[in-house]
């Protein structure tokens, strides 16, 4: 199977991408790479990296192999998708300054990428994913996309198939998509889907929070991962929860901490929101569940 390899990669961990909540169709093998599949391909991605003197740390620079994928596809939708032309090192010296509890973030996670996704697929992903734990979210996406998604080339022997198109979904009824036991989301997406093939895709936060079942976290993340708006500081429970320990926000006091966001971290407060994300779960020992 061809594969592309690209030297010298700085700033780029794929558990950190992969395991920080931004993406759901990624999953990590026993050899610890991460197969998965977006933009109609599936790949397999892993890194191999320096290691670091005198502290045992696997380092965040090194060489990443992309398998099932040649230089063409690298141009053409990997560089992009994973985001490989942004100075994260320069990022994370940014917002180091901002104050020690950063810095501690940051370092949890420090080979964290804010993935370049589809905006349809990442307006699915985060309607499933509200009240949703990561494993379930996972598992109704690829059964959502075995019922009614187009299939793509099989990897290694197994069937893929795309998430459903808002054509596709907007075709169905709530109820057609029983099997893969979406609950109350079910007709969000259908109606979602509707607004989409009516009007187009949302552009901006207001036009992402007019999509049904699209509260103000599933907004906030839409417009982070979907339409790249680094500035997007989406709170969930896991936010809350940092923000409570670390900054002292009583945990129910979300317009403080958004607009603490906003003031501290400004058009970074996306990514800053990732480091935070990763190093609450990693600190309870959940960033996998």
């Amino acid at each position: 199977m061809k594969e592309y390899v690209i030297e010298n990669v700085k700033d780029f961990n794929p558990e950190h991408i992969f395991e920080c909540g931004q993406c759901f169709r990624w999953n990590r093998q026993e050899d610890g790479s991460y197969t998965g599949t977006a933009m109609g391909k599936t790949v397999n991605l892993r890194m191999e990296p320096e290691e670091k003197s005198g502290c045992g740390k696997r380092s965040d620079a090194g060489r990443v192999i992309i398998e099932n994928a040649d230089e063409a596809d690298y141009e053409s939708i990997w560089r992009d998708y994973l985001d490989m032309d942004r100075d994260y090192g320069a990022i994370k010296e940014a917002l180091a300054e901002k104050d020690e509890v950063m810095k501690t973030a940051i370092e949890s996670g420090s080979g964290i990428r804010i993935l370049k996704q589809d905006l349809w697929e990442t307006i699915v992903s985060f309607i499933i994913s509200q009240n949703n734990n990561i494993p379930r979210i996972k598992g109704c996406i690829e059964n959502l996309s075995a019922l009614a998604g187009e299939r793509l080339e099989d990897y290694k022997g197994e069937a893929v198939y795309a998430l459903p198109s808002a054509e596709k979904l907007a075709s169905m009824e709530p109820e057609d998509l029983a099997p893969v036991r979406l609950g109350y989301r079910a007709p969000y997406l259908v109606k979602t889907a509707r607004m989409v093939v009516d009007e187009g895709l949302p552009k901006n936060y207001e036009e992402v929070s007019a999509l049904y079942g699209a509260g103000p976290k599933v907004t906030s993340c839409i417009t982070l991962f979907g339409l790249h708006d680094l500035s997007s500081f989406p709170i969930d429970v896991w936010v809350r929860r940092v923000m409570n320990e670390m900054y002292g926000f009583d945990e129910k006091d979300v317009k403080g901490m958004a607009a603490f966001a906003e003031e501290k971290f400004g058009r970074l407060g996306g990514i800053a929101q990732q480091y935070l994300f990763y190093y609450i779960r990693s600190k309870k020992g959940e960033k996998k569940q």
